[in-house]
């Protein structure tokens, strides 16, 4: 027997150690709320968890673009609306100077309000914009058509949605310039009540192929705003599928951990045990050597 050494004593020392060690990361653990809180702890598994992490925050990103693209087609939309009804007004007008019971003089008066509702028109597609973008044409100063938006829908470069490009919506985009034209001519009373009448009804069909484009640019602003919200709904069930995913691996099982827990602590005080008794077996070398 050997007192100088007590090897059963350093092998209980060593287990304990590993014990408390394990306690500690369990107690971390428990105390996070996450089974992986450093690499150590599952090198692969951080790894797709946090590839995971920013897939979601990505998409997460591409919801809000989603909901700030949504908003941006509902200020088109409802300017174009605001715009269908001056154009349906301007028709009520044409069709009354278009007969006989009205006198030149009404002619005249129709002719300014014409002339101011197309001048409404103009500012209306002037002042629609959506965080400095202009909706409606070019820009606020340039009356060209617009170019198309591009709303970013995903996490990779292809995930787009964008709007029809060339929206005009203006009356030089509406065809309209011959209209403001002839109403300045009317307000100024440059012709007869005949001509003037004659003149008016000439310009209905205008009215209707400006009111025919005008609505072909809500109808695609409108199918826009469609896939927009299509792709939102898609969007957070990826969101919620993949927090889904990430959680599998980087949370913790709080039920198997508590077991591990109270595992480690009963093997703690075992081994603390353990060390006590090897301890006290030095002390039998002792009966030899009296």
């Amino acid at each position: 027997m050997r007192i100088n050494t007590n090897v059963s004593s350093l092998v209980a020392q060593e287990a304990n150690k590993n014990t408390s060690a394990n306690i500690s990361s369990s107690l971390e653990k428990l105390s996070t709320g996450l089974r992986i809180n450093k690499a150590s702890d599952d090198a692969s598994g951080l790894s797709i968890a946090d590839k995971l992490r920013t897939q979601a925050s990505g998409l997460n990103q591409a919801v809000a673009n989603g909901n700030s693209a949504v908003t941006l087609t509902q200020i088109a939309d409802k300017a174009m609306a605001e715009q269908s009804n001056i154009l349906d007004i301007i028709k009520q007008k044409l069709i009354q100077a278009s007969t006989a019971t009205t006198s030149a003089e009404g002619i005249e008066a129709i002719g300014k309000d014409i002339s101011k509702l197309l001048d409404q028109v103009n500012n209306i597609a002037k002042q629609t914009t959506y965080n400095g973008t202009s909706l409606l044409q070019e820009s606020a100063g340039g009356l060209d058509a617009g170019t198309a938006l591009t709303f970013q829908m995903g996490t990779l470069a292809a995930d787009t949605i964008s709007t029809t490009a060339g929206v005009q919506s203006n009356t030089s985009g509406l065809v309209l310039d011959t209209l403001q034209a002839s109403a300045k001519l009317w307000s100024a009373g440059a012709d007869s009540a005949a001509g003037l009448q004659s003149a008016a009804r000439l310009n209905l069909d205008e009215i209707d192929t400006a009111l025919t484009t005008l609505n072909g640019w809500r109808a695609d602003y409108g199918s826009t705003q469609n896939q927009l919200e299509s792709s939102i709904r898609n969007l957070m069930t990826q969101v919620t599928n993949t927090k889904a995913a990430e959680s599998v691996i980087r949370d913790v099982d709080y039920a198997q951990e508590s077991a591990n827990f109270n595992k480690q602590n009963i093997i703690s005080q075992a081994g603390t045990y353990a060390i006590s008794q090897a301890n006290s077996t030095s002390q039998n070398v002792m009966r030899l050597l009296q």
